[in-house]
């Protein structure tokens, strides 16, 4: 049977293996992959049971797929053999900022060239990519990318110039909202409260609200009002975050992300 392979063994494949591998899309002796020098390629491989490749040769032997995950910075630099190695295969690049045009000269002889961006939330099927493709995709290729990402969770075909807004927003939205517990944590903390308290305050409250927000399809605006009362408590602490632009901020945040992920792409 047909395998797929990772080049590259990060975060981002760990997240995309695990989630594969949780939702049965493939099993562990369909799955391959090689990293560099570091030690993240045989750590994956003994977590999750998959092959560990010595060689590209091995990497390749019988996959039909190849996902490309290490990090863009190392797309000139990559492996010239790649080219003819990949020639009528499916490749689907995770490199953040790299565009089709740029991943179409690494591998001239790919049957198709998606760029896509996952995000880690993909390793318990609750993910979102983002993707693109450099030429209309056949049925089998779209059925390839379905069980791929439908296995990390949900997928949305964009044009390829959102893809950087995409990479920003939804690639590296979870570490904001990371971000935003890590802070309601410590507030909790600076009210007093012990550290295991102050963490499930903080973690229960965002996983309760994003459940009712997904749960009641309403614009966030009117899940907010629901809560807040005139001059009540809700309210004071709102006017705080609005005095502090704080919707400014994640506008701000998304820009740098976004112009980030452009500067990836030079």
């Amino acid at each position: 049977m047909d395998t797929i392979a990772f080049l590259g063994s990060g975060s981002m494949a760990a997240a995309m293996v695990e989630g594969l591998l949780a939702k049965g899309a493939y099993t562990p002796d369909r799955i391959r992959c090689i990293g560099g020098s570091g030690q993240s390629a045989p750590l994956l491989a003994k977590r999750t049971g998959i092959g560990l490749a010595g060689s590209l040769d091995e990497l390749l032997d019988k996959a039909d797929t190849l996902v490309v995950a290490f990090k863009p910075q190392n797309l000139a630099g990559a492996d010239p053999r790649l080219a003819a190695h990949t020639r009528g295969r499916l490749v689907i690049s995770v490199l953040a900022g790299k565009k089709l045009a740029a991943l179409r000269k690494a591998f001239p002889e790919a049957r198709g060239i998606v760029r896509s961006m996952p995000n880690t939330p993909g390793q318990i099927g609750a993910g979102l990519t983002g993707w693109c493709s450099d030429a209309p995709l056949g049925s089998r290729d779209r059925a390839t990318l379905e069980s791929v990402f439908g296995a990390l969770g949900r997928s949305i075909e964009i044009a390829e110039p959102q893809m950087d807004a995409c990479t920003a927003l939804s690639g590296a939205g979870p570490a904001y909202v990371f971000e935003f517990a890590a802070a309601l944590r410590d507030a909790a903390l600076g009210q007093g409260f012990d550290a295991a308290t102050a963490k499930l305050l903080a973690v229960e409250t965002l996983l309760g609200a994003a459940k009712l927000l997904e749960r009641r399809g309403a614009d966030p605006e009117v899940l907010r009002a629901e809560v807040t009362s005139p001059n009540g408590v809700t309210a004071a602490g709102l006017r705080r975050m609005a005095d502090r632009d704080f919707r400014g901020m994640i506008r701000e945040a998304i820009e740098a992300a976004r112009a980030r992920s452009e500067e990836l792409s030079a």
